[in-house]
């Protein structure tokens, strides 16, 4: 286990439910580096996770998989040219013509599916969106097994990514006999982990709305999230193969120092919390757990704001949501995303 049994207790308080035998298998298999390919299967064919009010801490439930969206191809024709066949009465030689040339093949294209802007390196970081101050942030990282006996207790997958270990590229920090750890990040290499290169952008964090999962967050999402109107997302609040939240930019700042990330998955403990994270008036998160905590951050994020504690409930953020074109530039946008397709 990670954390010792009193820590958890403390932290991570959950309705009673266990990992199946097939989670379990993708635990191992792809922390010890065997199986992992057919564990992985094996999951995505079995796992059904449910969600509580209580039973979270890192990420709300995976949905039932969803159709992917029709995908369009520009067609192009390819043209073939034989040689003009010999007449067949006799006639004098004459000089062939060339072949006419082939014209180079367009390449097909595919309209783009619904995504927020890509970020623009050497944004202001000036933010338009309400400010949260003084909120507990807690730390998770991809891998993190937490609770085996939880039917949520793992950071292997996302609320929004039923394949997030392997998408993310595996261990988000070191793995040490089958268990997957957190690490200090320092600056010297941009708080990256040590180990591994992830796919993903490591400065990761959630947020208690999920607004694909939970029936609540759901639901509401087109009337409660600011940018539900927006050109990227209008019309597509009840598209549930898309997330209004995922890959959102969030600005953190603690003790004078600012970092961005961006968002994951969804909780601690709350998942239709639109009072906290879209209010005006700096409301308190809903949550009562984990020293109140209002989000969890990744490692990345830990380090780059100097988190007193790796693993810890202690650390207090002020936090807003960004626009993706005034992020400025930094090692959050060595490894980013526009993507906002809920993966199942």
């Amino acid at each position: 286990m990670i954390r010792n049994a009193q820590k958890w207790l403390r932290r991570h308080p959950r309705t009673t439910g266990t990992v199946s035998a097939a989670v379990l298998a993708l635990v191992v298999a792809t922390t010890v580096g065997v199986g992992a390919t057919a564990a992985e299967a094996e999951t995505r064919n079995t796992s059904a996770r449910t969600h509580t009010a209580d039973s979270h801490r890192g990420h709300g439930p995976v949905a039932q998989k969803s159709e992917k969206s029709e995908k369009w191809k520009k067609s192009h024709k390819s043209h073939a040219h034989g040689n003009k066949k010999p007449s067949a009465a006799p006639k004098p030689p004459v000089e062939a013509a060339p072949a006419p040339t082939t014209p180079p093949a367009t390449a097909p294209t595919t309209p783009p599916a619904a995504e927020v802007a890509p970020p623009a390196a050497g944004g202001s970081g000036a933010s338009t969106y309400p400010l949260h101050t003084g909120i507990v942030a807690t730390t998770f990282w991809v891998g993190e097994i937490f609770d085996a006996n939880a039917e949520d207790g793992s950071q292997m997958l996302s609320t929004y990514d039923a394949n997030w270990f392997a998408n993310y590229g595996g261990c988000d920090g070191v793995t040490s006999q089958g268990t997957c750890t957190t690490e200090k990040r320092v600056a010297a290499n941009g708080f990256f982990p040590s180990s591994m290169t992830p796919k993903q952008n490591p400065f990761y964090l959630d947020l208690p709305y999920d607004d694909v999962n939970d029936k609540t967050g759901f639901a509401n999402r087109g009337s409660v999230i600011p940018w539900a109107n927006d050109p990227a997302y209008a019309g597509r609040a009840g598209d549930a193969s898309i997330s209004l939240m995922k890959n959102r930019w969030v600005k953190l700042m603690k003790d004078g120092q600012t970092c961005y990330g961006q968002i994951a998955d969804a909780g601690p403990g709350e998942y239709h919390d639109s009072a906290y994270v879209f209010g005006s008036n700096d409301a308190r998160p809903a949550n009562a757990r984990y020293g109140g905590a209002g989000m969890d951050v990744s490692p990345a994020l830990n380090g780059c704001l100097n988190f007193a504690e790796l693993d810890g409930d202690s650390d207090v953020v002020d936090w807003q949501f960004v626009e993706a074109a005034d992020v400025p530039a930094g090692p959050w946008l060595t490894v980013s995303s526009s993507d906002n397709k809920v993966i199942n």
